[in-house]
């Protein structure tokens, strides 16, 4: 063992580490609670806000008719067989072939959101285009409302389609809104959008979820 006393400089080289600030932990947004990196989520149904829970909140607000909040349940579907022409997905008028929609229960409405380096931007979709989309793909029709969406990516050249918890479109437009950089976004962020659909895959296989297939 070396006799010789460390120098100031590495003393204060260590300290430095150790009181770099650290980033901050999640907390449940009703109790407080800690929250593990894989956490619970609740929708402030009069905001439309995603909130972190911890699993005891959660379960209050499970299948609780007319309460603040609604839980949010992992949801992660592949629909291979889904049924949307080039024509169809005009009729949505969106900017970018990126979106997730909605349902909402108290509208009786669908909200179409298309992820921005600004965020989540809001387009309402009339009633007949979303009527169409549900008659030739019923499966959207098992949507619960306000917490769970259709999740739509024709970016590339084969269309991908998935029915989702919302919590994993608010995943996409985060890293979207982290990773976007000037004008075209950037190489950054389209990689990271690709990883996050090969992660989307990589879920519905481990929650055993059947593709779709149009009866």
């Amino acid at each position: 063992m070396s006799s010789t006393p460390p120098s100031s400089e590495n003393i204060w080289s260590s300290l430095r580490r150790f009181a770099r600030p650290r980033p901050p932990a999640e907390s449940c947004a009703l109790c407080g609670v800690s929250l593990a990196p894989e956490h619970a989520h609740l929708v402030e149904l009069s905001k439309r806000q995603l909130l972190c829970s911890c699993d005891a909140c959660a379960i209050l607000f499970s299948g609780q008719d007319g309460a603040r909040y609604r839980r949010v349940l992992p949801r992660v579907e592949v629909l291979t067989n889904f049924l949307v022409d080039d024509a169809h997905w005009d009729e949505l008028h969106l900017p970018i072939n990126l979106a997730f929609f909605v349902p909402s229960a108290e509208f009786k409405r669908v909200r179409a959101y298309y992820p921005s380096p600004a965020g989540a931007t809001e387009s309402l979709l009339t009633f007949d285009v979303w009527d169409r989309l549900v008659r030739e793909n019923p499966i959207l029709s098992t949507l619960e409302p306000e917490v769970e969406a259709w999740l739509a990516n024709r970016l590339g050249r084969s269309n991908e389609y998935y029915l989702v918890s919302i919590d994993e479109c608010y995943k996409l437009v985060g890293l979207i809104r982290t990773h976007w950089r000037g004008l075209s976004g950037g190489t950054a962020v389209w990689e990271s959008i690709g990883r996050f659909f090969t992660s989307l895959k990589d879920k519905a296989g481990s929650q055993g979820a059947l593709p779709y297939a149009r009866p």
